[in-house]
């Protein structure tokens, strides 16, 4: 079997109550974040970081750690509907909802 050459850099990071593993250049959608298209954004928030062949757990958090963040886009997920129906009533509901969304390139893991 051949040896790897290279272990991969990537962290999980916490933000809007949800969990992304990522890794330098990677592109992830995050709940809708108060920065404009063009602007940085550091998430601090790092469960676990992992770069050469060193592997941080944090205890919630990796002490120091931040991932830095490029906004590329604010834009919205897909449309989400909720029916309500009761038979022989008269009655029905319909909403749509389309969530608002960040999207995000990954531009390095800082240790």
């Amino acid at each position: 079997m051949k040896p790897k050459e290279g272990m991969p850099t990537y962290a999980i990071v916490h933000t809007s109550g949800k969990q992304y593993r990522v890794s330098p250049g990677d592109q992830i959608e995050v709940n809708r974040l108060a920065a404009a298209p063009g602007g940085a954004v550091v998430l601090e928030q790092v469960l676990l970081a992992r770069a050469d062949k060193q592997l941080r757990i944090g205890q919630p958090y990796v002490a120091g750690a931040a991932v830095r963040c490029e906004v590329v886009a604010a834009v919205k997920g897909p449309k989400t509907i909720a029916f309500k129906y009761r038979r022989r009533d008269h009655y029905k509901r319909k909403v749509g909802h389309r969530q608002g969304l960040t999207r995000l390139v990954v531009k390095d893991i800082q240790l």
